[in-house]
């Protein structure tokens, strides 16, 4: 499988990788599963966030997105500001240096397109055009394959994620708001096409027996303090949410019920140390997941689980466990409408423990009917992603390599 001079063709992932997020890390996994299989000589690297990580875990050469190593760091003095200031001129040259060397570069799912957290617009949504328009200039393709988007008000943040997305040479999204959303920034969706979360191809491991007493609720928990227009009660925001869900975990232990608490990065650690401290129970323990796989082993032994974080919500729609989702954006909502839980949707930025419980319970009374939704929603996606990743190679990889990738496919 080589480009038309007969060389490997070259491909390039890029994101925020290896940073400790499991859902984008997740992603990535996917879009290697597919690169194996479909394009087994492909040469593969990434630019990502934590080169290290990716390395280590992937076995994929790597090097970091930024020049300056505290890119994410707040900088206060005047020499951590005029690095920051030329690490944004270096990334530059950096950036298409490394566009340059790929025939094809693959922005791995994620939510890159959108704000529904805190982001500021020299951060990812810089580094993102800059991506998108050295692929513009080198002849690279660029591919954002089933990526999340969503309108933002900010207006630098705004102008940079609509030129990323018109300077792409292709474009998926994992969810229709997501499509609806750049064309509501003034670019052509009329040619892109809505496929289900990339996580949704990953193997999930078997469901164990079920007893008939009643077992374990997995609770996923985030850092969560609103997104990019809430700053200014950001504190408030999260306060609410973790009585909320301290107030939830209690009750549950009250009734002897065991809860595990679950994570989706590393930050998410504070939360998880906040609740262990104001509930003192034996029935309540905490997970230490180091890749989604991790994450759905554990919801699969579950009866239930309630979480905040996207992919956590996918690793248990993916294991067939019925699930409520505490919803901070539209693409939660979204996610749980098209796998058929759209009931059972909750506002993180609201939390109300009677509320929670009372649908909840709601939850664990239809939890056969549901599994078995579940179960015909996820063929449904498994399929819907052969197409993406057919879709994908017809769009973006050499002719030569898609002629080869027919010849050898089943």
């Amino acid at each position: 499988m080589t480009s038309a001079d007969g060389t490997p063709v070259r491909v390039g992932v890029f994101g925020l990788l290896g940073s400790g997020n499991l859902g984008n890390d997740g992603s990535l996994e996917a879009v290697l599963g597919y690169l194996r299989a479909d394009h087994p000589e492909a040469v593969v690297d990434a630019l990502c966030g934590g080169p290290e990580a990716v390395t280590a875990r992937f076995g994929i050469p790597a090097t970091r997105m930024h020049w300056n190593r505290a890119e994410y760091r707040t900088a206060s003095r005047a020499g951590a500001i005029a690095s920051k200031g030329l690490g944004k001129l270096v990334d530059v040259f950096r950036t298409a240096a490394w566009v340059r060397r790929h025939d094809v570069v693959i922005v791995p799912g994620m939510g890159v397109l959108e704000a529904t957290l805190p982001l500021r617009p020299w951060g990812f949504p810089y580094s993102l055009f800059l991506l998108c328009a050295s692929g513009r200039l080198t002849r690279t393709r660029v591919a954002l394959v089933s990526v999340g988007a969503a309108e933002i008000r900010n207006r630098p943040t705004h102008a940079l994620v609509r030129w990323s997305g018109r300077l792409a040479a292709y474009r998926s999204y994992r969810d229709a708001q997501s499509r609806d959303a750049m064309r509501a920034m003034g670019v052509d969706t009329a040619r892109d096409e809505v496929y289900p979360d990339l996580a949704f191809s990953l193997p999930a491991p078997l469901a164990s027996p079920s007893s008939d007493a009643p077992g374990t609720v997995c609770v996923g928990v985030m850092d969560f303090h609103g997104g990019n227009d809430d700053r200014a009660r950001a504190d408030e925001i999260y306060r609410r949410y973790l009585d909320g869900t301290i107030r939830f975990v209690r009750t549950l232990v009250e009734e002897g019920r065991p809860v595990r608490l679950l994570t989706g990065d590393q930050c998410d650690a504070t939360v998880v140390a906040a609740i262990l401290e104001a509930v003192d129970s034996p029935l309540v323990t905490a997970a230490e997941p180091a890749s989604l796989a991790d994450l759905m082993k554990e919801m699969v032994a579950a009866d239930t689980v309630v979480a905040v974080r996207y992919h956590n919500l996918i690793c248990a729609l993916k294991t067939g466990t019925p699930v409520l989702a505490l919803s901070y954006a539209a693409k939660s909502d979204a996610l749980m409408d098209r796998m058929g839980l759209g009931a059972y949707c909750h506002p993180a930025r609201e939390v109300d423990a009677d509320r929670l419980l009372e649908q909840f319970r709601a939850l664990e009374k239809r939890a056969p009917e549901l599994r078995q939704t579940l179960a015909e929603r996820n063929l449904a996606a498994a399929r819907q992603l052969e197409d993406q990743f057919s879709s994908l190679t017809a769009a973006v990889f050499p002719a030569t390599h898609r002629t080869h990738a027919r010849q050898e496919s089943p």
